[in-house]
Parts: C-alpha cells; sequence; structure tokens
C-alpha cells in the first residue's frame, strides 16, 4: 500500500511551501514538523483519503495521526532516495534535525538556545537570575508557560479618566476606533459597553514573552508593523531591563521573544529593531534564522548623537542599527516617504515651462565613455567640453533630443554649462528611504531626553529614549493609516503615542513596574492633546482611548492573602492553600520545614508573612486562561466573560 501513495503523498507534501526548497521535499523539516504535530501539516494530510487512511485512525470520530508510521515512510530511500534514512551514520554539529555542514545558512549556536528564558524581571533594581526552561526535558513546564493567561484588571482610558470595563451580559456593540478617532460616549462608564478588540489600542502589563503568547489567538497574522528598543546586553545600570544578560541568555531571550512576535506579523508585515553595536551582528545572523535570510530588507544606521564623545576611550558611539526584516519579502512593500517642503522649494521655473517647477543637475559622470565625450556649443555660442577624466552622461544623439524637448538648461542668458531639467511633476510621489539617518531628519537621544522631561518634570526616566521623529519615519515606511502597530519593549511609550498621533491602532506590552508611572501616563497625556514630539507637525489636538490590561498574577493572591492575614491562624490556613495550590521556590524544602515548624510558630506575625512571602516563587507570576474555571484561581464570573470575548472562546 505503501508504494502506491508515494506519488500522492509527494503532491500533497509539495503544496505546503515550508517542505519545498529549490524543487525538492525537505525530509528533516517534514519528519520535524510531523513530530510536532504541526496543525498545518496535518491539515494538508487529512484532505487526501488515501494519505489519510494511510495515516489516521479513526477513534470516536476523531482523527488520531500515527506520526511513528509517517516518519518511517518519509525516511524510506525509495519514498525520498537522497534523503538521511533512520539508520544512517553521520557525526556533525545538528541544528534541528539537520546536520549543519548540510544547511545552506550560517548557523548561530550557542549554549542554551534550546531554551526558554522566562525574563521575568519587573523591577529595575532587581537584577533576577533569570530561568530557563529546556525545550527538550521540559515540554509540559514551557506548554503550561506559554499557554494564554488570563487578562484583569481592565480599563478604559480617554481624555476625561479611566473607566472600569465591566461584562453584564448581552449589550449592543460600541466600536473601539483607533488613533486620532475619539469613541462613542468616551465620557461615559464603560459598563455595558461592548469593544471590538480586533480595533482596539491596547496596552498590556506583564512579561513580554508572555504577552506574545496571549496576542495570538486573536492577532496572530495580524499586525503590519512592529517595532522594539530591546536591551542593548551592554551591562550598564541606566537600562530599565536586565542588561546584565550574559551573551548566551541574551539570544535565549531574543530569539524566544522574536519567533512569537514574527507568528503575530501579518504577511505583508515587517519589524524593525533598534540594536547598537554590541550585539547587532549576532542579532542579524539570529533574524537570519527566524525570519529567512531572504527577508532581510536593510540595516539603518540612525545618528543618535549629534557631539562627539571627548572621554570615549577608542570611537565616540555616535550610531545605532535598525535591522529591518519582512515576514514575507514578496509580499512587503516600503512606503515611500512624503516630500518635506524643503526639498519641494528646491523646484522652480525661471523658463516657464509649461511642465511645471523644475531643478536642475549635473549631465556629466565618472564612468568614460569615448562616445560620450564631445564638445557642446551653448545657445550663446560658448564651447564646452566636460571636466577632465569626465563625460558627458549622454551620446550627441540624445542629447540633441532632450535639447529640442527643451529639458537642458543653459542659464538664463544661455551660456552655462549644460545641466538636466527633472520636472517635480515627473519623479515619484516621494522619497526612496536611505539606510543612514541623521538626527537633523529624525532626532536624536537628547531631543528625545528634553521632550520627556518636558512631559514629566524633573529628570527624563528614561536615559537613552527614543525621539518621537523616529518613530514617525518608521511608521510612515511600514504602515498606514489602521494599521496595527505592535512594540512588546514599551518603555517610555514612544511607539504608541506616535502611532495614535498618526491613526494607527497599537499594542503595548511592559513588564516593568513603571508602567502605569510612565508609559500609561504617557499614554494619557497624548490623549489629551499634548504638544510635545511630532503633535504640531501632524496638528495633532487630541482624542482616542485605549484599553489597559494586566496578566492575571497567580501567587500575587497569595502574596495578596499573606499580606491580609489578621492572625496566625488565618496565615496557616493561607500556609496550607498555598502548599496546594501555589508555587514555592525551588530553594525551600518544605517537607523539612513543616517537620520544624516550631521555630516558625515562634516568630512573630510579621515575621512568618516575610518568610512565607520570600517562600513564593516570582517565576510562576500568571494564570492560565485554560485554567480560568479553577475555583482557586478565584477568577471573578465578569472577568472569565471579559477573557472569553478578548480570545473569541
Amino acid at each position: 500500500m505503501y508504494y502506491k501513495i508515494f506519488e500522492q503523498l509527494k503532491k500533497v507534501l509539495e503544496k505546503d511551501e515550508r517542505l519545498v526548497a529549490e524543487g525538492e521535499l525537505l525530509r528533516n523539516r517534514i519528519v520535524e514538523l510531523a513530530r510536532k504535530n504541526d496543525s498545518l501539516l496535518l491539515k494538508h494530510l487529512l484532505v487526501d483519503k488515501q494519505v489519510k487512511h494511510a495515516f489516521f485512525t479513526d477513534v470516536d470520530g476523531v482523527q488520531v495521526f500515527d506520526s511513528d508510521r509517517f516518519v518511517r515512510f518519509v525516511n524510506n530511500k525509495d519514498f525520498l532516495p537522497d534523503s538521511y534514512t533512520a539508520f544512517k551514520n553521520k557525526i556533525g554539529l545538528v541544528e534541528g534535525d539537520e546536520f549543519v555542514s548540510e544547511k545552506k545558512e550560517v548557523v548561530l549556536n550557542w549554549p542554551y538556545k534550546d531554551c526558554v528564558l522566562e525574563g521575568g524581571q519587573t523591577k529595575e533594581d532587581t537584577k533576577r537570575n533569570e530561568v530557563f526552561w529546556n525545550e527538550t526535558l521540559a515540554p509540559d513546564q514551557i506548554h503550561r508557560l506559554l499557554d494564554p493567561k488570563v487578562l484583569t484588571n481592565w480599563k478604559r482610558i480617554d481624555a476625561k479618566g479611566e473607566h472600569n470595563i465591566s461584562h453584564s451580559g448581552p449589550r449592543s456593540v460600541i466600536p473601539a476606533k483607533a488613533g486620532i478617532q475619539s469613541r462613542v460616549n468616551s465620557s461615559e462608564s464603560s459598563v455595558g459597553e461592548s469593544i471590538n478588540w480586533d480595533k482596539q489600542n491596547l496596552i498590556i502589563k506583564g512579561n513580554n514573552l508572555l504577552a506574545l503568547h496571549s496576542l495570538k489567538p486573536r492577532f496572530a497574522g495580524k499586525v503590519k508593523l512592529i517595532y522594539i528598543d530591546p536591551p542593548y546586553n551592554t551591562g550598564n545600570d541606566d537600562f530599565g531591563y536586565n542588561d546584565r544578560f550574559n551573551h548566551s541568555a541574551w539570544l535565549t531571550f531574543m530569539r524566544n521573544r522574536l519567533e512569537a512576535a514574527r507568528s503575530l506579523l501579518a504577511d505583508n508585515g515587517s519589524i524593525l529593531i533598534n540594536i547598537d553595536d554590541n550585539e547587532s551582528h549576532y542579532l542579524k545572523v539570529l533574524c537570519d534564522e527566524i525570519f529567512g535570510r531572504e527577508n532581510f530588507v536593510a540595516n539603518i544606521v540612525w545618528q543618535k548623537k549629534f557631539a562627539p564623545q571627548n572621554d570615549a576611550r577608542y570611537f565616540s558611539d555616535n550610531h545605532d542599527h535598525i535591522l529591518v526584516f519582512a515576514k514575507k519579502k514578496s509580499a512587503w512593500n516600503r512606503i515611500l516617504l512624503s516630500i518635506s517642503e524643503n526639498v519641494k522649494n528646491r523646484y522652480s521655473n525661471p523658463d516657464s515651462d509649461l511642465r511645471g517647477p523644475w531643478s536642475s543637475g549635473d549631465m556629466s559622470v565618472k564612468t568614460y565613455t569615448t562616445s560620450c565625450d564631445y564638445p557642446i556649443t551653448t545657445p550663446s555660442g560658448r564651447i564646452v567640453n566636460p571636466s577632465k577624466g569626465r563625460c558627458w552622461m549622454f551620446t550627441k544623439d540624445r542629447l540633441d533630443t532632450l535639447i529640442k524637448d527643451n529639458r537642458v538648461w543653459f542659464g538664463e542668458k544661455g551660456g552655462n554649462v549644460p545641466r538636466l531639467k527633472q520636472f517635480q511633476s515627473e519623479i515619484q510621489a516621494g522619497i526612496v528611504p536611505l539606510t543612514i539617518w541623521l538626527h537633523i531628519d529624525v532626532g536624536h537621544n537628547q531631543e528625545a531626553r528634553q521632550d520627556l522631561k518636558s512631559k514629566f518634570g524633573g529628570e527624563a526616566p528614561f536615559a537613552t529614549p527614543k525621539p518621537e521623529r523616529l518613530l514617525e519615519r518608521i511608521l510612515q515606511i511600514g504602515s498606514t493609516e489602521g494599521d496595527i502597530v505592535l512594540d512588546f519593549f514599551a518603555g517610555s511609550g514612544t511607539t504608541g503615542a506616535v502611532a495614535h498621533k498618526m491613526g494607527r491602532q497599537w499594542i503595548l506590552c511592559e513588564q516593568m513596574e513603571y508602567v502605569d508611572d510612565v508609559t500609561v501616563a504617557r499614554l494619557k497625556k497624548v490623549l489629551e492633546g499634548e504638544q510635545g514630539g511630532i503633535s504640531k507637525e501632524v496638528n495633532w489636538k487630541g482624542g482616542g482611548d485605549f484599553v489597559y490590561t494586566e496578566l492575571m498574577p497567580l501567587n500575587q493572591i497569595y502574596k495578596e492573602k499573606v499580606e491580609n492575614a489578621k492572625t496566625a491562624k488565618e496565615l496557616a490556613k493561607v500556609w496550607d492553600e498555598i502548599q496546594d495550590n501555589g508555587f514555592l521556590s525551588y530553594k525551600l524544602d518544605v517537607k523539612k520545614f513543616n517537620a520544624d515548624a516550631k521555630g516558625f510558630v515562634s516568630l512573630s506575625l510579621a515575621d512568618q508573612k516575610r518568610f512565607i512571602l520570600e517562600s513564593l516563587d516570582y517565576n510562576q507570576l500568571y494564570v492560565n486562561y485554560s485554567e480560568m474555571g479553577d475555583k482557586n484561581y478565584e477568577v471573578s464570573i465578569d472577568n472569565k466573560n471579559l477573557n472569553k470575548e478578548f480570545y473569541g472562546k
């Protein structure tokens, strides 16, 4: 039977572009996805009756995939003669299911690459030891870790204040408004209001890796533009996030988040990553693996400082990199930059040409061609030759045609060196973006710091914030009004602020405690019509709204119960509950502790509370959406309904 479906299976597999390269099926990729029970692969296999019959078993109406049989079949040398067999002996460095020597790409390998790094720091002054989960040894824990989380503490925020969002059963839908549009009844309470989550501006507080996975059920494949300014891994103390990762940990941290981010991008979307020299070149190779080297678009150099650092030991560091990758380069189109007034002013019409304003350009070139080296007689009778080592841009015949069409300018008196007329009406409707961005065009760190100081007073909350003009250019190139823009290292909220002023829908994720005092506060000022940054340029007057929500803490529940306990007896009940349902630090031997509890009982209530709080595992932070019904987590009916609305389940 196997041999009868060889060709049929090949036809099915060839429909999945992930499994084909240069016209040939990739056996190792097929095996990898089969072992993972990849949903798209299984859908392809189920479509064909013969293939379905060969590799699936019907159990009470449920099709069960026999991955072992399928892998043995694919490994058969008669199916793919040039593929590896199940027993082929070969020694070498492996990346996934393939030997590095067999791959066409440059592969970046490092310790912990096969791990998920939680990255759960929430306070600037806590440089915690990060938690790693090995993909091979702890797949169940990783699956649980990355499951969508329960969202809580919902608020809709507009220029008039905060409004708690409540679910009260069937309601009429008031559509959410993105960007510059104001919400209907924005001054009213949000109770009884249904939100169109697909169009809603959103801030999520909580671990950004887990927030990204929580966004996937609703926003996978819908985000047009992602911009992030991640920790640079420099070891400096002036960066809010854990900027003391070692190199391997940082690469793992970024890989986990970029893989999740890619799944959120639309096929015609792109991601831009701000980074410095310390990790930029490693990050480029890492992104080649995640997004595909063929989807690399550009490396932009941004002049972040306008003055030299005279105390620099080697070179004055005046630039950052912005790496640009498309989800699918074939589907992505960059948008031309609008022509500035300064550029428009370069065009005039001194000879009243009917084709309108024009500017003139040099007609000579360095690339020498004998046929283009000849004298030109100007209308005034002057003989003009190209400069030494240069020649004209055109042959004599072509020049004569251009002169007849009044496209060559010899000056008002007809005696100047000829220049080519370039009409404003004939140039494209914008400017192709360059890969070098000067501070005079897009701003610098000092400009951004001053802008933040004017908003918050005193010192700026960040040492190296990004200017709004920089984000304006990024959004101009990669998005249009109404598109979804995502930033999962939100920081001071610059991406959201600029996206809002430019009429984009935006989503921000921020896990640091300053999200309330900085990120949310910054966006509130935008709604109120603050006039910093690009406000005057885009004629920003205020308006619109956003929804704020948080990943629902898990151990936080017990933390609050501990803090609220009034007596030692009440605290003992909480301790029993924590042992049953909470998550304790691996450093605590619970059996030994309970066996020798006399010392604990003798402590004051305050000291007992402090000990239990220190025993909680702060890596187990949030409640899974799939476990929302567990009564121990005390998720209210109202919050359950809001989560069902958000996740569409």
